[in-house]
This record gives C-alpha cells, structure tokens and sequence, in this order.
C-alpha cells in the first residue's frame, strides 16, 4: 500500500466514523432526547483519543535523503543565510564607518570653520488682494498667465482661502507663487 492510499483510507475512515455519529445524534433527535453534558464531553474526549491513535498510527515520517540518493537529487539547494551586519561597539559607531567629528572631538577642532554668508536681501513677495466677482481661476489667469496655476495658487493660500477653493471672499490678501 503506498503513502497516498493510506492517507486516503484514513480519511475515509475519519469519514465513516464522522457519518456514523451523525445518524447517532439524528437518532438521538428523532426520539426527542438531547445528549447530557456528560455524553457531549465523552463524545470530544473520544474524538481525542480516535485523532491520537490515527496519529499514532500513521506510517513514520522518511528520513532526510542522503547526498548520493535520487531524492537528494531532486531536492532543491536551500538558499545561503545571508550574514548579519557588524554590531556597533560601545560608542555606538559602527566598526569600518567613517568618523563624524562632533564639537568635542579633535577632529572637530581641527576643521577650519566655513566662511559666513551674508544674508541675502529677501525677495518681496507677491500678494493680490481679492476684488468682488474674482475666482482663483481667474487670479491665476490674469497673475501668473495660466488659469490651470490655480491649484498652486490654493495650496500656498490654503489658510487663507479656508477648506473651500470656490469660496474666496473681496479683501482676502493672497500670496502668489513665483
């Protein structure tokens, strides 16, 4: 008997014994009596005991192919585990990376610090004040040259302008992207 047939007539013998307690209860039933508790536990605790004797039972699993088997053959090489990366050392730096200077460090003190910039003159922002019959689409159109820009429009005036792009009110400043 091969390995697939055995595992089929396990499971037809599951399957019998399945049916048969079926008619037990539909028996059971028909004459108008429920099974105690006590039946209920002893019926569980039997199909414990049936599943550890079916297991029990079952052939032993085979054993692991050896290299000069056809099976081995047939097997496919598992994958190499890859390594884990080195751990960081006391200092928490890890080994091989390269050293970031610190102020307190030599290496810090060392560097010559880098020319200052002068502070750029900033640029004046553009703002349009909304007039009466005005809509973002049209500010975009008549400010920036394209009405499709009236998205960037609300996104920079979002606080402004509120949850509602359609609705913007006569006297609202609004900042216009460059």
């Amino acid at each position: 008997m091969g390995l697939f047939d055995f595992l089929k007539s396990d499971k037809k013998k599951a399957h019998e014994a399945a049916e048969k307690a079926k008619e037990q209860v539909e028996q059971q039933m028909a004459r108008g009596s429920t099974p105690p508790v006590s039946q209920a536990s002893d019926a569980a605790s039997a199909t414990r005991a049936a599943a550890e004797r079916m297991a029990a039972a079952a052939p032993p699993k085979p054993a692991a192919p050896t290299p000069g088997s056809a099976a081995h053959k047939a097997v496919p090489v598992a994958p190499k585990p890859t390594p884990m990366p080195p751990k960081p050392t006391a200092a928490g730096v890890m080994p091989g990376a390269p050293h970031t200077p610190t102020p307190a460090s030599a290496a810090h003190k060392a560097v010559p610090a880098a020319p200052g910039r002068k502070p750029m003159a900033t640029a004046k922002k553009r703002t349009y004040t909304v007039k009466p019959g005005d809509s973002l689409s049209a500010i975009a159109r008549h400010q920036l040259g394209n009405e499709a820009r009236w998205r960037e429009l609300y996104a920079m005036n979002r606080g402004v302008i509120g949850a509602n792009p359609d609705l913007i009110h006569p006297g609202q400043v609004l900042t216009l992207p460059t």
